[in-house]
């Protein structure tokens, strides 16, 4: 697509939310709905996405359209649902499932990972068990609930960024952890790819390794920025 515009700007909507008009025109989404958003300061990021663009528009430089849009037409239509698949991440969360070694590799998972899970359960009282291997581990039901009513108490913003958090990741405390600003969007990365990591660090990394990575720690990234502009 070519660039049709000539002025962006961020424009007040009747509600009191604002929205990102090109040429005094709302922007919508995929599904034609107007781009409303709560704030300023997620308009402002947004125009300057749209701003950027020159002869030819390239989508993948607007993450957090892409984000936005995503939350007003999947996220705020099926929120339900949403919750429960990011909440579901408490049956199975990586951070849960340690190694039995190497002990370079314990130690890391323990050091990392554990005071996630401690920060959880005093955060949200969502204390969750701890595995060595990989066989189903049964979490506490009422652990379980704590972290779904958490999940629950998000906006439709909000549940947009802790989803990429809590997918990329596998690990709906990572997840949480970066909404509530616990963690940055290098450490909740950090976090996730411990494994990975621990491995590359062993035996090298392929090419095919470096280019997913690298997305997922921008897919991270935009969700974090996502998440602190609509908090602002």
């Amino acid at each position: 697509m070519k660039r049709f515009w000539r002025e962006v700007q961020v424009a007040k909507l009747d509600d009191g939310r604002v929205t990102v008009a090109l040429d005094g025109k709302p922007i919508r989404t995929p599904a034609r709905r107007v781009l409303s958003l709560p704030n300023r300061a997620l308009g402002e990021a947004i125009a300057e996405e749209w701003s950027a663009q020159r002869d030819e528009v390239v989508p993948a430089t607007m993450p957090l359209t892409r984000l936005v849009s995503t939350a007003i037409d999947r996220v705020s239509e099926a929120r339900a649902s949403v919750v429960a698949e990011i909440a579901g991440y408490g049956d199975c969360d990586l951070l849960c499932y340690r190694a039995s070694s190497p002990p370079e590799l314990v130690a890391r998972q323990a050091e990392v990972w554990q005071p996630l899970l401690d920060w959880a359960q005093l955060r949200f009282e969502g204390a969750l068990r701890v595995t060595n291997g990989l066989g189903p581990l049964s979490q506490p039901p009422a652990s379980l609930a704590a972290i779904r009513a958490a999940v629950g108490d998000y906006d439709a913003w909000m549940l947009t960024g802790l989803h990429v958090a809590t997918t990329v990741t596998g690990s709906v405390i990572v997840g949480l952890a970066l909404a509530e600003g616990h963690l940055d969007a290098d450490a909740a990365w950090a976090a996730g790819q411990l494994d990975e990591t621990f491995q590359i660090e062993r035996w090298g990394e392929d090419a095919e390794a470096t280019i997913r990575r690298a997305a997922q720690r921008s897919e991270i990234a935009d969700a974090a920025r996502l998440m602190a502009l609509a908090r602002a």
